[in-house]
């Protein structure tokens, strides 16, 4: 078998019987120029490996190697769909390393590179906690060099908004804080098998150095509940934390009337460092 004789991805889903499921959040994605154009979203694909998650029946996995990319990890949580990716393997010899896992339990560091990058059309209903996992790992920067991932158009509008959007909050906080996110380009849901009931967006994530000091746990603390209760003032909704939350909002030098949406990036760093030292004062 040879990469140009690999059948229609509709033929592999229906000899394999791989029908989408709903407990795994997959809806496959069929349109070749939408998984190309995914693909060359990401850059240069053949420096680094590029490690893609819930590859299902392999239509980007197909695509990355396609425009090049030297080595492809694909880890999978269906079992049904190994034998469909293994078939690929065949196809291009020594590029793609399939992986059967939970990738909410997978340790990127395991795959022994000092950089890769993450390129995946993720499954809806563990899309965000692995986010979370990969923007908040024990060092920084991290072992990856981007993010370009598919999202609910909502999850994306969230880790892009700006301060004082409707969608800026905690996700926004977190990724912001130490990376630049762009959304790309959305897919409309006739796209996929099955259709979703909303629109994809591709987002592209990129790692930076922080844009303020602050401890990591501790602006998830503050992050959390100020946007715990966005429509309190900041006065109201910290109070969450244990401490006397006019002191808290002095020493960070931020107005005890605000609600958490104005507050910018720096502004929850300078929270962060103040509830930091109320802390470590007790």
């Amino acid at each position: 078998m040879t990469a140009d004789l690999l059948p229609p991805l509709r033929d592999v889903i229906a000899h394999y019987g791989l029908r989408a499921r709903k407990s795994l959040g997959q809806n496959f994605l069929l349109d070749l120029n939408l998984t190309g154009r995914i693909a060359r979203a990401a850059g240069a694909l053949d420096k680094s490996p590029i490690v893609e998650i819930g590859p299902g029946p392999g239509g980007l996995t197909r695509a990355l190697l396609n425009s090049g990319a030297a080595q492809v990890v694909a880890i999978e949580k269906d079992e049904r769909c190994l034998e469909a990716l293994e078939d690929i393997a065949r196809a291009y010899p020594g590029r793609l390393r399939v992986i059967a896992g939970d990738a909410l339990e997978f340790d990127l560091a395991g795959i022994g590179a000092p950089l890769v990058k993450l390129v995946a059309n993720l499954p809806y209903n563990v899309a965000t906690p692995l986010l979370i996992k990969w923007l908040t790992p024990a060092q920084w920067p991290p072992v990856w060099e981007s993010l370009t991932l598919m999202f609910q158009k909502e999850v994306a509008e969230r880790i892009t908004a700006p301060v004082g959007g409707k969608a800026y909050g905690r996700l926004a906080v977190l990724t912001q804080w130490r990376c630049d996110a762009h959304m790309l380009f959305d897919i409309d849901p006739r796209a996929f098998t099955p259709a979703p009931k909303v629109t994809s967006t591709v987002v592209q994530i990129t790692p930076r150095s922080p844009r303020a000091e602050a401890e990591l746990t501790d602006l998830q603390a503050v992050a959390a509940a100020a946007f715990g209760q966005r429509r309190k003032m900041l006065r109201r909704s910290l109070t969450v934390l244990g401490h006397d939350t006019g002191r808290l909002l002095e020493t960070a030098g931020l107005p005890p009337t605000q609600r958490a949406e104005a507050i910018d990036i720096e502004g929850f760093c300078a929270l962060a460092r103040a509830y930091h030292n109320l802390q470590h004062m007790r």
